[in-house]
């Protein structure tokens, strides 16, 4: 994507389908959420900049600024991210295309041991063209999770060497000055995402 024909508007979402790794927080009693049961954050989310890698380079929030749709969660979810991201895909399908052209999807995998940058480049946009998956270090992944309050823990293996990674679920708008404006909870209907896309494009031209 060429960086000038970013569109200073407002923008969008971060999905966050946010999951405690075992490295970083201790594992609580909580479970993965029900629709619109979030599961507690790991602290009040703030947003913020940050620098992660995609199959093309680096990706910055900043690159996007005013077309933003963050999501944190990871390619072998077998549930709520595939929910989530499906969720995203048909709220961002409710847009007019003079919206669409404002919104870029970046979801951020909360599994670098598996999520490789293959991985991610086959697997997000297969819910919509205009979401791209970055990753990082396991340190660089928890710094963004920690900004925006999310919570994440990878399950110890199983005998096949298979683990699952629990998640809080929450999608983020972002506004064009990168400051975090809108949180949904999981299970949010697509309407909801348009709307919400909708209003902040509206109200920040």
């Amino acid at each position: 994507m060429n960086r000038n024909t970013l569109l200073p508007a407002a923008v969008l979402l971060l999905a966050g389908m946010l999951v405690w790794m075992l490295f970083f927080w201790k594992p609580g009693n909580q479970a993965i959420p029900q629709p619109g049961q979030p599961l507690a954050l790991a602290s009040t989310p703030t947003g913020g900049e940050f620098t992660l890698t995609g199959s093309k380079g680096a990706v910055s929030l900043a690159d996007f600024r005013g077309k933003v749709v963050l999501y944190l969660g990871y390619t072998y979810c077998p549930d709520v991210c595939p929910m989530s991201l499906a969720l995203i895909a048909q709220g961002l399908a409710g847009l007019d295309a003079a919206a669409l052209q404002k919104v870029q999807g970046i979801i951020v995998s909360v599994d670098p041991e598996r999520d490789t940058l293959k991985r991610l480049a086959e697997y997000v946009p297969f819910f919509h063209t205009s979401l791209i998956g970055v990753t990082g270090t396991p340190e660089q992944i928890a710094a963004v999770a920690r900004m925006y309050g999310s919570s994440y823990r990878k399950q110890p293996k199983g005998p096949e060497g298979h683990y699952a990674v629990d998640h809080s679920s929450v999608t983020y708008i972002i506004a064009p000055d990168g400051k975090l404006v809108v949180m949904l909870q999981h299970g949010s209907p697509p309407e909801s995402i348009t709307a919400a896309i909708n209003k902040t494009l509206a109200t920040t031209k």
